[in-house]
């Protein structure tokens, strides 16, 4: 397309492994079911103050670096024909992840502060938190630091957040390379 790598953003890698839903198994035994949970965290610095990159982190925002599979279907704020998306504090949007639909909420967006959450769900199969925080470290460089929580929502998930959680251990390489590129386009 643009000649850049594709290479997931953190919204879109939060959900891209596959999530089957097979059928429950019988406990004979009776026991509760058991529900997977992961959470990890990953670091990166950008070469870039925090007022620049911040925006890079927002659900529209985000289109730069994520590559074309990165179509969230914003709910709220609607978009205005003719206007940008806006990414705001309480933005509702959808993202597709295969032959499932998330619904993802920007609990909390504060560009001046550098701070990210979204809490993402799959209904009956998982729910994510996704924290992103920002800190300044000089005028010309910022840290990010990126916590991806994951819960299964059904014992057929499990492997899945499973799966997720180890992929998320080793997402911070990728997201600094993505958006670098996206903040230093070659022309």
């Amino acid at each position: 397309m643009n000649g850049k790598p594709m290479i997931p953003s953190l919204l879109a890698l939060a959900m891209a492994i596959p999530l089957v839903a097979a059928p429950p198994t019988v406990n004979s035994m009776n026991t509760p079911p058991q529900f997977a949970h992961v959470n990890n965290t990953f670091r990166f610095e950008l070469a870039a103050p925090l007022a620049r990159a911040a925006p890079l982190f927002g659900p529209d925002g985000e289109r730069c670096g994520a590559g074309k599979h990165w179509d969230p279907q914003l709910i709220y704020p609607q978009t205005v024909p003719g206007q940008p998306a806006r990414d705001i504090e309480g933005a509702v949007f959808t993202v597709r992840h295969g032959a499932h639909t998330g619904i993802r909420v920007a609990a909390v967006f504060d560009l001046a502060a550098g701070r990210m959450q979204y809490v993402s769900v799959i209904p009956g199969l998982l729910l994510s938190v996704i924290d992103v925080r920002l800190t300044s470290i000089d005028p010309s460089r910022t840290t990010v630091v990126v916590t991806c929580a994951r819960s299964a929502l059904s014992p057929t998930a499990n492997d899945g957040v499973n799966g997720m959680g180890a992929a998320d251990r080793q997402r911070g390489t990728h997201w600094k390379q993505a958006i670098e590129e996206c903040m230093n386009p070659k022309r």
